[in-house]
């Protein structure tokens, strides 16, 4: 790189302040030159990640970590998409790159070809494809998360014993809940003992019937430390445990596999102590505050029913209970005096039309014709006689008269003569 281009020598000798290049023929030359280059092979640290909105470039600039250097990467957006995982500031890549020089604009970039994640960049690519298998069975789904206890009879731990978060998890729920009962299983928290250890004392613990949650809590560290944690078989025993599990892995930028299965993500074994019991100082200030609002609700329906007593006390009715007497008294003599005069009207109406019915049925009867003078012959077998067909001289006859009743014998008997 120490030899110059016979071209550019050539020009620096040919200008002169009396005989300048222009910037275009420079700004060719640069190109010229740097074209020359061909695809190249860079590693370093991404940062300032650009995808613009309807763009297929994205632009980016990679550093170097070792020095305070850095260049401008342009990029397909189908070679980052078609990357793993997500490129995010920070990762350390290894890109092929065509140098090119823009003379417009006089800057220069590298135009990417293809992106390698290397270190912790490959370890992710890794965790991620995991992750997408994992969440296709179905195995991160909400629908699976269970709430948990308001207070439960015991709370299990699984972490490393005399550990910093063993220590957080106890003082900080204690401090919150002097009462709870925690059951403690010792495990290693990183290496290769991590996952098997894990998965037997989180399945001892989901076989105590008195243990409603499990928390399963380390420290902070790097991302071999929380590979562990992100352990496929380890993945697979907490989805199958029926007692809830809280994930209190690392800190709040850490994000080991488990904190997607787990019921609950803890940013700290701190965080997990809060979520699993309530604070017994904000539980005894919201029993007052409900206290309060009791005492306050039937203080109210006291004094409303009070009012309503001294309401009605206030009726005249209650006052004197004869007010208004005298006046439904004056309406039931009215009221009577009209009932009589009706049943009156209704009797002597009544007695008229017997008198005419009964006058109608005398002027009917026989016994008015008798005592006009007529009688009713009958013979001695009482029956009446209308013709003097039949009756002989010396037969026995009954007469009836209105007020009797005369037996005769016939002396003659003397038909009426025909007209």
């Amino acid at each position: 790189m120490s030899a110059v281009p016979t071209s550019l020598t050539a020009m620096a000798l040919d200008t002169s302040p009396e005989h300048p290049a222009p910037v275009r023929q420079i700004a060719q030359a640069i190109g010229g030159w740097v074209d020359r280059l061909g695809a190249v092979w860079v590693e370093g640290q991404l940062t300032q990640v650009s995808r613009r909105g309807g763009s297929n470039t994205v632009f980016m600039t990679l550093r170097d970590k070792l020095a305070d250097i850095s260049i401008a990467l342009t990029c397909p957006r189908a070679v980052v998409d078609s990357l793993p995982t997500p490129l995010v500031d920070g990762a350390q890549i290894v890109v092929q790159a065509k140098p090119t020089f823009y003379p417009n604009r006089g800057t220069l970039s590298l135009s990417v070809r293809e992106i390698r994640l290397v270190g912790e960049g490959e370890l992710l690519a890794r965790l991620e494809r995991r992750r997408q298998l994992l969440a296709a069975e179905g195995l991160f789904a909400d629908a699976l998360k269970r709430p948990l206890p308001f207070l439960p009879r015991s709370v299990g731990l699984v972490t490393a014993q005399n550990s910093a978060a063993e220590k957080d998890v106890l003082e900080n729920a204690r401090r919150r809940w002097p009462g709870v009962s925690f059951i403690t299983k010792y495990a290693t928290m990183q290496g290769p003992r991590c996952a098997e250890e894990v998965m037997a004392a989180c399945q001892s613990l989901d076989g105590d019937p008195g243990v409603d949650v499990i928390v399963i809590a380390r420290g902070g560290g790097s991302l071999e430390d929380l590979l562990p944690f992100s352990d496929e078989a380890l993945i697979r025993c907490i989805h199958q445990l029926t007692t809830a599990v809280v994930s209190a892995i690392g800190h709040e930028q850490d994000s080991p596999l488990l904190d997607l299965v787990a019921d609950l993500r803890a940013s700290t074994p701190t965080d997990a102590a809060r979520r699993v019991v309530p604070d017994v100082s904000e539980q005894l200030a919201l029993v007052g505050r409900a206290r309060d609002r009791l005492r306050y609700a039937l203080r109210r329906h006291i004094e409303s029913e009070a009012h309503q007593i001294m309401a009605m006390r206030q009726r005249s009715a209650l006052r004197d209970p004869r007010v208004g007497l005298d006046d439904r008294l004056s309406e039931i003599t009215l009221l009577r005096d009209r009932s009589r005069r009706s049943l009156g009207h209704r009797l002597d109406r009544g007695q008229a039309e017997l008198e005419q019915q009964l006058a109608r049925v005398r002027a009917l009867s026989p016994l008015a014709t008798l005592r006009r003078g007529y009688a009713v012959v009958s013979d001695a077998d009482g029956r009446a006689l209308s013709s003097v067909t039949g009756v002989e001289s010396g037969a026995t006859i009954h007469v009836r008269v209105a007020d009797g009743r005369i037996t005769a014998t016939t002396e003659t008997v003397t038909p009426m003569e025909e007209r």
